[in-house]
């Protein structure tokens, strides 16, 4: 933007502003007519600070070199005195935990009075600088350069929030730029998160998978039980969903040959938030051939213990005591887990009356018209998950719970599926996959008559599926891995810590 276009914004309405912006902005104002640059394209930099600190750090306290660098980064920490100015800079997602920062000196003798009494005037705190000068250990043993020059990189309008004053959780999820400025914890956070989904992919590429991609946008949505949302294209005048799931596309590359394929991606559900659920968030699915539920099981477990690897510690603390994620991975069955919590035998066969009765007692609130199996899900729900800390995979549902899965080779009034349980929380699910076309049409049937009803979570009948079904599929396991979920397993934090840039309600 030419000095032409800058005085046009400048002119251009403001909103009200506080008395710290009106300064800042002034200063802009001035730096431009005095012909500088606030925003200039391009300023001196020929070394990160960290790497200022990895050659030169080692410096004995008072000891000077004659090495001259050029560093650049925002101002965390600023005091001027008369002829001696000193200042923090920091390269924000350089920075480790401790704070990698670094002191940059400013004096009378080395840069001029011009140039020093410009410092003082120009600069504020959350300013970008560049500083050119002789790297040095100052006589109380800090790292710095002593300047000799400087250059504005980017005037910031606002001031930052300052640690004493510490964000509030809402504040800091909805001003994630600033906290990321200030918090160590929330930079450290991005950086966890990014060494979980590398360590996903490692492990998986490992073990042999294919990465694909599938359709955000969908005509027919399914593979979960959740409310889409829906949009409509234009170009073809027709409504559609985003995905609510990866399956039936990583499927269909399944029947087309693909062995071995997952996806990690964006997913979106038009249902409730809150501290574990978010609209929109970060799937993980996969489909390995040849393998059962107990074999797809063992990889969701592989990905999990190599994720605690990549991050720290195998022994995860949590509020609800230390998951020990080296120790056995227990399987429990729906019923059997559910009969030992009420202390008293309920099966497939149990009858409404009774469970109703149980939920009653228990204080479980449930939608009348909720199936039989839908019942006994919620009365698992809220009464035995969350007594399940121990990495727990709760198995043989009622054939309700996964219209996709396989019916149970033992019990047909069952599946072959399990939800992974750890610190009372369901982390992941998976089951041998249905791969029956015509079982496969008589479950999305049983969907359509539910979403006829006007169940919103309800399946529909997807022919393309169906008839990919009908040109053969392996046999296969499958599963899916909320990567939200595994990052709040190893932080401790609620889901709208874990996500970058959360969806929020709008403010007033």
């Amino acid at each position: 933007m030419n000095d032409k276009h800058q005085r046009a914004a400048s002119a251009a309405p403001q909103p009200s502003v506080s008395e710290q912006v009106q300064v800042r902005l002034a200063k802009r104002e001035r730096l431009l007519a005095e012909g500088r640059q606030p925003y200039p394209v391009e300023v001196p930099r020929t070394h990160a600070l960290a790497a200022v600190r990895a050659e030169w750090g080692h410096l004995a306290p008072g000891e000077e070199t004659d090495v001259v660098v050029s560093v650049a980064g925002r101002i965390m920490f600023q005091r001027n005195t008369g002829k001696l100015c000193f200042a923090t800079l920091a390269d924000q997602f350089t920075q480790d935990a401790d704070g990698d920062r670094l002191q940059v000196m400013l004096s009378l003798a080395e840069v001029g009075q011009d140039s020093l009494d410009a410092w003082k005037a120009d600069t504020d705190l959350g300013d970008f600088v560049s500083v050119t000068g002789r790297v040095i250990a100052s006589k109380r043993g800090e790292l710095s350069i002593m300047a000799t020059d400087w250059v504005l990189a980017s005037k910031a309008l606002r001031p930052l929030p300052t640690l004493h004053n510490e964000l509030s959780e809402e504040t800091r999820v909805r001003q994630r730029y600033a906290d990321l400025v200030v918090r160590d914890d929330a930079r450290a956070m991005v950086r966890t998160r990014a060494a979980i989904t590398r360590s996903v992919r490692e492990t998986l590429h490992r073990l042999g998978y294919i990465e694909v991609e599938t359709p955000t946008l969908q005509l027919i949505h399914g593979g979960a039980a959740a409310r889409p949302f829906t949009t409509h294209l234009n170009a073809f005048d027709i409504d559609m969903t985003l995905r609510i799931a990866l399956e039936l596309y990583l499927k269909r590359a399944m029947v087309g040959g693909t062995e071995k394929v997952y996806e990690m991606g964006r997913i979106f559900r038009n249902e409730g938030i809150d501290s574990s659920h978010s609209a929109e968030f970060t799937m993980l699915e996969c489909y390995e051939a040849w393998i059962d539920q107990k074999g797809i099981a063992a990889v969701i477990q592989q990905v999990i213990v190599d994720a605690a690897d990549a991050v720290g510690s195998r022994q995860v603390e949590t509020e609800a005591g230390v998951i020990d994620l080296d120790g056995e991975w227990l399987w429990l069955p729906f019923y059997t887990g559910l009969s030992e919590a009420f202390g008293r035998e309920i099966t497939p066969d149990t009858t409404r009356a009774e469970l109703e009765e149980l939920a009653e007692q228990h204080g479980v609130e449930f939608d009348p018209k909720l199936s039989d199996g839908k019942l006994a899900m919620e009365l698992f729900g809220e009464v035995v998950e969350p007594t399940l800390i121990q990495p727990t995979f709760v198995c043989d549902y009622p054939a309700i719970a996964q219209p996709l899965a396989r019916p149970h080779r033992d019990d047909p009034r069952l599946v072959e599926a399990w939800d992974l349980i750890i610190g009372g929380m369901e982390r992941g699910t998976g089951f041998s996959e249905l791969i029956d076309p015509v079982i496969q049409r008589e479950r999305f049937t049983e969907q359509s008559l539910l979403a006829a009803k006007g169940d919103p979570e309800a399946m529909q009948l997807d022919e393309d599926f169906l008839n990919a079904l009908e040109f053969g599929a392996p046999p296969m396991g499958g599963l899916g891995l909320g990567i939200d979920r595994l990052i709040m397993l190893f932080t401790n934090k609620g889901i709208r810590e874990t996500i970058l840039f959360p969806l929020l309600k709008p403010q007033g």
